[in-house]
C-alpha cells in the first residue's frame, strides 16, 4: 500500500509559496509561471494556508473583489487537514472526498514539508495498479 512518503519521494517536496500579504494578482502570476493550480501561503517559513484557483473563482470573481488590491490572506483556505508521511493514499482520498478538497499539506513534527494534490493520488493509484498487473503477468508466465 503506497504512502504519502512515496508520492513526495517521486514528485519532490518542493513547495511553491507566497507570503500572506502578497496581492492575489501576484499569486495568480506565480501559479501561471509554475503551471500549478495552487500556492502555499507562508510567512517567515511558517505555513499559513493555501490559495487555489477555486478560492480565486469563489472569493474574488463571484464576490467582485479586485485581484490587484486584495491580499492573499483575505481569500486563502486555512482549515485544510494535514497528513503525515506515513498516511496511506486511501486515507488521503477519503479525507479529500469527505471534505471536498483537492490539496493536503504534508506535515512532520508540526512543520509543513510538502503538499499533495488529488492528481498526485490518482497518478500514484494508477501506477500502483500498473505494477500489480505487471506482477500478475510475470507470475502467470513464470
Amino acid at each position: 500500500m503506497k504512502k504519502v512518503k512515496d508520492i513526495l519521494t517521486k514528485k519532490g517536496a518542493m513547495v511553491i509559496s507566497i507570503p500572506s500579504n502578497a496581492k492575489i494578482i501576484e499569486a495568480l502570476q506565480l501559479m501561471q509561471d509554475c503551471n500549478v493550480g495552487s500556492v502555499v501561503v507562508m510567512d517567515h517559513g511558517q505555513y499559513r494556508g493555501i490559495l487555489t484557483e477555486r478560492d480565486y473563482a469563489r472569493k474574488v470573481i463571484l464576490l467582485d473583489k479586485n485581484s490587484s488590491d486584495t491580499a492573499v490572506s483575505e481569500i486563502m483556505t486555512t482549515d485544510l487537514p494535514g497528513v503525515e508521511l506515513g498516511s496511506s493514499i486511501e486515507v488521503c482520498m477519503i479525507l479529500m472526498s469527505e471534505r471536498n478538497i483537492r490539496y493536503l499539506p504534508v506535515v512532520e513534527n508540526g512543520e509543513m514539508i510538502g503538499i499533495i494534490s488529488s492528481n498526485d493520488l490518482i497518478k500514484a493509484t494508477i501506477q500502483d495498479h500498473l505494477e500489480t498487473i505487471e506482477h500478475l503477468k510475470n507470475y502467470i508466465h513464470a
